[in-house]
């Protein structure tokens, strides 16, 4: 498949051109012109892009790629080796981050409720059609410690949990990656928890004060899924190679 035919099918699919973002989403490095085998993770690091070398891959597909806002714009240090390793092999470099978490098939956010058995409802914020958090129920009420375990089973690691209320958990809200700030907003949604991949030191008090429970499950944890659906997709709709490498990633 071209290159370029593919990053269009991925844009499209993606909506990319709708969702503000902090990095640019679809091409970021150009290789090859034509693609067959793909290499997908969650993030563009050293070990992945030494990984589809090694492949022989013809692209890279993930959902934390390079050049975001803020950071450096110079190609020195890390950022050059990095590249000078892409380019070197003619690797195609294609990244798509909140494109990625929304998406209500193959996004992060959707993939994790399916893998938590979440009924979802709708987004966090009601008036966004591309909400980055979401809410949505269980089945049945479970207990903090219940679904703590559950997020244990499911990702393969014991999430934080900060006990908020000492109420049975049916609505919950989520945020896969670095979704802590929504916690407040869960609260006045009337979620019984919310779950997200990190922590911040604000986070266990408003958890507390505001009688909602906080679970951070990881990162790269909670982020691993939807990167895996877009491949899986990639290969039943256009044919191609697609094999997922996890480099693990404790945070």
């Amino acid at each position: 498949m071209l290159t370029v035919d593919l990053v269009r099918y991925l844009d499209e699919l993606l909506q990319a051109d709708k969702i503000r973002d902090y990095c640019p989403n679809g091409l970021q490095v150009q290789g090859r012109d034509a693609i067959e085998r793909i290499v997908t993770g969650v993030t563009a690091s050293q070990a992945l892009v030494d990984a589809a070398i090694e492949r022989n891959a013809d692209a890279i597909l993930v959902h934390h790629g390079y050049f975001w806002k803020s950071e450096s714009p110079t190609i020195t240090g890390m950022k050059h080796r990095r590249l000078k390793a892409l380019l070197g092999a003619d690797i195609n470099l294609i990244g798509y981050h909140l494109p990625l978490d929304v998406h209500p098939q193959l996004g992060n956010n959707a993939q994790l409720a399916k893998l938590l058995e979440i009924e979802v409802t709708g987004g966090l914020e009601p008036a966004d059609p591309f909400s980055v958090a979401m809410k949505g129920q269980f089945n049945k009420p479970l207990s903090g410690a219940d679904l703590a375990q559950r997020l244990s089973n499911v990702l393969g690691r014991a999430p934080l949990h900060i006990t908020g209320g000492d109420r049975p958990i049916r609505t919950v809200g989520w945020c896969t990656g670095g979704g802590q700030s929504f916690i407040e907003q869960a609260a006045l949604a009337g979620c019984d928890a919310f779950i997200s991949g990190e922590v911040s030191e604000q986070t266990f008090h408003i958890a507390k004060e505001l009688a909602i429970d906080y679970f951070a499950a990881g990162h790269h944890a909670t982020e691993r899924y939807g990167v895996q659906a877009l491949g899986q997709h990639l290969a039943e709709v256009q044919g191609l190679s697609v094999e997922f490498i996890d480099i693990d990633n404790p945070v």
